[in-house]
């Protein structure tokens, strides 16, 4: 393996990687044979500060396949624990990840799918052509809609063969995130009494990413100067925005592990994820997933209990019970603040203030209702009630439904509780919110059978229309359209 020419503008810093061994073991990817371009982020490559045109070179399609290193390049692969479907699984780790490091940016580099590391747990350390396309599309997609979310630098295929029910297309995601610290990484160190490494990693997050928690949190009426009950509280914040976003826009993750929790509040870890189409508040997304733990109306509570776990792992630091309880209690208030101005922006209102909540919040809980009792799709209902709302007419949004006369009388609802504001619901405000673009499984499916034919053009023309979801594409307007009967025979499980 030869370092790459043409990409000695990249500038690195030290990042997670001067933690140590205790953290990473340094290794190098393993090559693929004839590796090909199927999409690029021209976005990424700029925020991640590469030199402009790099993306474009030889050079870096064989660097971002991992066949061979960026000059200045330690690569490595970092261990963690967590608990997997509510079950302690010990020691995990980048089983299929390898980080590049940490460019001058501020933005580590991961490829994930490079080979395998120490922690593959047996597996090959490759990812699938099927699955790649769809969590490159994902991370730009979720970053369009406003969702807190690690990005997608890149995706590269090879023809070298990857087993899994049958052999499928390799390829390579390179990953971008400011941090790819987990909830698991903590865990991993308390878990094994390592309190040094415990409080070291717990020093690096806050100096590197929570500088401001140094001078403690306030809690109620006291205050406390404990950095490391403040580091938890501000992750419990992130997390409460981030997961208000999901239930907003409809999106499931499907595998809410402590691993794949991230420290700075990031949607992480694209696996059997879906955006719902008929609106089901249990619906379950991962076919792995028999129990249902991961349904969509789970999802903030077990982001609780994730967090829970984060508090367990850091107590040893925090060394105080109450205050650890407390820092964790802010997250539920968060979450439904958080979740109920968004709802008020899907619907047209001011955000709700304290004195018109009692009024907000069973109009929204009276939408949800009738939406899942008629099994409306999700995506389609908001647009056409923004479409509505700006024409004022809603009957594109009232065919919807099954029992139109349950809509009608939500209908009164919202038009008095809006009249109460003294003007009418702001569609402008509507339309760039609810989008008329998500990432459906179906138009996914397409994208991945033309990708495993070689053909890239849908993949790249999705990734398009995603980066302006709130925009209406009218050559590509089937994307939006209702999805065919054999979408519901989609199966998406964690070994995707």
């Amino acid at each position: 393996m030869h370092s790459s020419d043409g990409s000695r503008a990249i500038a690195w810093q030290e990042g997670f990687g001067r933690l140590g061994s205790a953290f990473l073991t340094h290794l190098q990817p393993t090559p693929l044979p004839n590796a090909q371009w199927v999409a690029r982020s021209p976005e990424v490559a700029s925020l991640a500060g590469l030199p402009d045109g790099f993306l474009y070179t030889d050079a870096a399609l064989q660097a971002f396949t991992g066949n061979t290193v960026l000059p200045g390049s330690q690569p490595y692969a970092s261990v963690y624990s967590g608990h997997q479907f509510g079950v302690w699984a010990g020691q995990l780790g980048d089983g299929r990840a390898i980080h590049l490091g940490e460019t001058a940016a501020g933005w580590e580099l991961q490829l994930k799918g490079a080979g395998r590391t120490p922690y593959s747990r047996g597996g090959d350390g490759r990812a699938v052509l099927r699955s790649s396309i769809r969590e490159f599309l994902c991370s730009e997609a979720m970053h369009a809609l406003g969702i807190p979310t690690t990005r997608a630098l890149c995706l590269t295929a090879s023809d070298g063969p990857v087993y899994r029910e049958e052999a499928e297309t390799a390829a390579v995601v390179t990953r971008a995130a400011p941090s790819f610290v987990r909830f698991g990484h903590f865990e991993h160190f308390a878990a094994r009494d390592m309190h040094h490494e415990l409080r070291q990693l717990a020093d690096y997050v806050i100096d590197r990413y929570y500088p401001a928690c140094r001078n403690g949190w306030q809690s109620g009426s006291a205050s406390t100067g404990n950095a490391y009950a403040a580091l938890l509280y501000e992750v419990g914040q992130r997390t409460a925005q981030m997961v208000a976003h999901w239930q907003a826009v409809g999106f499931c993750h499907g595998v809410m592990n402590t691993d794949n929790m991230s420290i700075l509040g990031l949607t992480i870890d694209y696996g059997p994820f879906q955006f719902l189409d008929a609106f089901d508040p249990s619906h379950i997304c991962n076919h792995s997933d028999h129990q249902g733990r991961y349904a969509f109306n789970k999802q903030p509570q077990v982001a609780y209990w994730n967090l829970f776990c984060l508090g367990q792992a850091l107590l040893p630091l925090i060394e105080d019970e109450d205050i650890t309880v407390q820092a964790l209690e802010a997250y539920r208030p968060t979450f439904s603040h958080a979740f109920r101005r968004l709802m008020c922006h899907k619907l047209g209102l001011p955000s709700a203030a304290d004195s018109h909540e009692a009024a907000v919040t069973p109009v929204i809980g009276q939408l949800l209702d009738i939406l899942a009792a008629s099994r409306v799709d999700h995506t389609i209902f908001w647009r056409r009630l923004s479409l509505s709302a700006q024409d004022n007419d809603y009957e594109r949004a009232r065919e919807l439904f099954l029992d139109t006369a349950a809509f009608d009388r939500w209908l009164l609802t919202y038009q008095e509780l809006s009249a109460q504001t003294g003007k009418a619901p702001d569609a402008h405000a509507m339309l760039s919110t609810n989008p008329a673009f998500v990432l459906r499984n179906h138009v996914g499916e397409l994208a991945i059978r033309a990708a495993q034919a070689g053909d890239f053009s849908m993949v790249q023309s999705l990734q398009q229309v995603l980066s302006q979801p709130f925009v209406d594409h009218p050559a590509h307007s089937a994307w939006a359209d209702f999805p065919p009967d054999w979408a519901s025979s989609i199966a998406i499980s964690c070994s995707s």
